[in-house]
């Protein structure tokens, strides 16, 4: 694909550059033009001789149906912008699949985009294409003045069309031909050869697949527990029997269009809202005694309240997700209004565990050590530049200014950055897995990253980045029915379920199995036989 073939026609093309960028073309050193030469000479002569007839006949070649359409497509997608336009529309309509969709294409694009675009091109030096062989018709405004092997354009199309498709496999019938279509484009406007365009597209699927190794899909299938038998009516099928407690203040809040689908589906519910400053479990204990099933619409912070409350009060819980993660209510198959519906009219009442920390259930997840601080400094920042963002800039500021902590777990001596304690064995690995097959195995997930062995952040993100987080030594994993942990260095900031508080210097992380009583959808159900 590389090779002196593919050098014809350079001079025209470097004219025409010289002259658009209004100056003379910048050329490499002898040094590395001999380097150059000689990862070009690897291709075999007859794949060259092929690449450059290939490109000779499509240049030729008259698309009446498609033709026309294939150079604004080419210039659409300059800088990744067609894709983020279709990455902010998956990520608007498709919920929480969506935006996981549409973060997994972006970040290969990211990734694609750092390899193609640098050392790859760099290293093969190809010349574009003469452009006196394609028609002026088709000529882009401007033609790019960087190398030509191999094609970004490509690389980033099937990238992001491989990506979304291993989150969203309904899109792959658009995607993917979409993704065909961009590749051509840049064969048929000239600034490619098809060499360029088919390795380019083989990297972006590779590396596209690459991103399961560090962020693994998500199971569908809805976590299960013990059922409680037979499960008693503690609410009319209209919803007779039910509060559902809003807390607007959490995450996206619940929106008027959520309130009246679920009244229409369950005209017997009431409905209360709890105002932002308002005391949440407080307000979730008088909501709980006075209802047979407490519903909770807000963040994984307000459901572990609402969990609170209603063990207190013996009944059932439903976690409506409307806020920002929605963990529980993932686990347990609720992804809509509909699901909500479904659990309170004909769902299965089951029992799962909680977890106890400093005298405080959780229903997701504890932290000890950075991760308080990376909630307390992402709350900080999160009203200004959104959640995601903050997330990302107060984890990357403590990577650098975070200082590790000596504890004693269990008798042993450790000094950490982070204590993590899942309630339940999560599937996947991670400094936090988001999902559960069991949600009363008894079981707490602890994940440790030592702070003992040198640079190990540094080697802890390069095991998140190559997957291979589970057999990393900066990072440990085990199960436990109980923790004891003693700080070295005075009291220590707590967190559980996102929310933070200045704990003791010791204390245990313990398990009352099977303490909550949670509704499930009839269509969890069915899965799970």
């Amino acid at each position: 694909m590389l090779g002196r073939e593919c050098v014809e026609g350079h001079t025209a093309m470097a004219s025409t550059a010289r002259s658009r960028r209004g100056g003379p073309a910048n050329r490499p050193t002898t040094a590395w033009a001999g380097l150059q030469r000689r990862i070009r000479r690897l291709v075999p002569r007859p794949v060259r001789r092929a690449d450059l007839a290939v490109f000779r006949a499509l240049a030729q070649a008259e698309l009446p149906v498609i033709g026309p359409m294939l150079p604004p497509l080419s210039r659409a997608a300059n800088h990744s912008r067609l894709w983020i336009a279709i990455a902010a529309m998956v990520g608007a309509v498709g919920g929480r699949p969506g935006r996981r969709a549409a973060v997994r294409g972006l970040v290969a694009i990211g990734l694609t985009s750092a390899v193609t675009n640098l050392p790859v091109k760099l290293l093969a030096g190809r010349a574009r294409p003469d452009l006196g062989l394609v028609p002026e018709i088709r000529h882009l405004a401007r033609v790019p003045s960087s190398t030509s092997f191999p094609s970004g354009h490509s690389a980033s199309a099937f990238a992001f069309a491989t990506a979304v498709g291993l989150e969203q496999p309904r899109l792959r019938p658009v995607l993917l031909p979409l993704a065909a279509a961009v590749a051509t484009s840049r064969v048929y406007t000239g600034v490619h050869y098809p060499g360029d365009v088919l390795v380019g597209s083989t990297v972006g699927i590779a590396l596209a697949r690459a991103t399961l190794r560090a962020w693994p899909l998500v199971d569908g299938a809805p976590a299960t527990a013990a059922t409680v038998e037979p499960s008693p009516p503690l609410a009319e099928r209209d919803g007779t029997g039910v509060l559902l407690a809003a807390n607007i203040g959490a995450g996206t809040a619940m929106t008027t269009s959520d309130r009246d689908r679920l009244r229409a589906a369950l005209p017997g519910i009431r409905v209360v809202t709890v105002e932002p400053g308002e005391d949440l479990p407080a307000t979730l204990a008088r909501a709980a005694g006075r209802s047979r099933v407490l519903a909770v619409a807000g963040g994984d912070g307000t459901a572990s309240a609402g969990a609170t409350a209603a063990h207190d009060a013996d009944i059932p819980l439903v976690t409506v997700p409307t806020g920002t993660l929605n963990h529980l209510a993932h686990d347990l198959g609720i992804d809509g209004m509909s699901a909500v519906s479904a659990a309170i009219r004909g769902g299965r009442i089951i029992r799962m565990d909680l977890g106890v920390l400093d005298g405080r259930t959780f229903i997701n997840a504890a932290g000890i050590g950075l991760y308080p601080y990376l909630v307390a400094d992402r709350e900080r920042l999160e009203p200004r530049i959104g959640r995601w963002p903050a997330t990302l800039v107060s984890a990357l500021r403590l990577m650098v200014t975070g200082q590790p902590f000596d504890l004693e777990i269990d008798g042993a001596v450790r000094r950490v950055w982070l204590l993590f304690v899942g309630n339940g064995r999560y599937v996947a690995e991670g400094i936090a897995p988001t999902r559960r097959r069991r949600l009363d195995d008894g079981l707490l997930d602890v994940r440790l990253v030592p702070a003992e062995r040198p640079w190990a952040r540094l080697r802890l993100f390069g095991a998140l980045l190559t997957g291979r987080l589970g057999t990393s030594s900066v990072y440990e994993r085990w199960t436990a029915e109980r923790l004891h942990v003693r700080s070295l260095q005075g009291p220590l900031r707590l967190a559980r379920d996102g929310e933070c508080w200045q704990g003791p210097e010791e204390f245990t992380i313990s398990k009352r199995p099977r303490a909550l009583m949670v509704l499930q959808p009839p269509e969890a159900v069915s899965t799970l036989r």
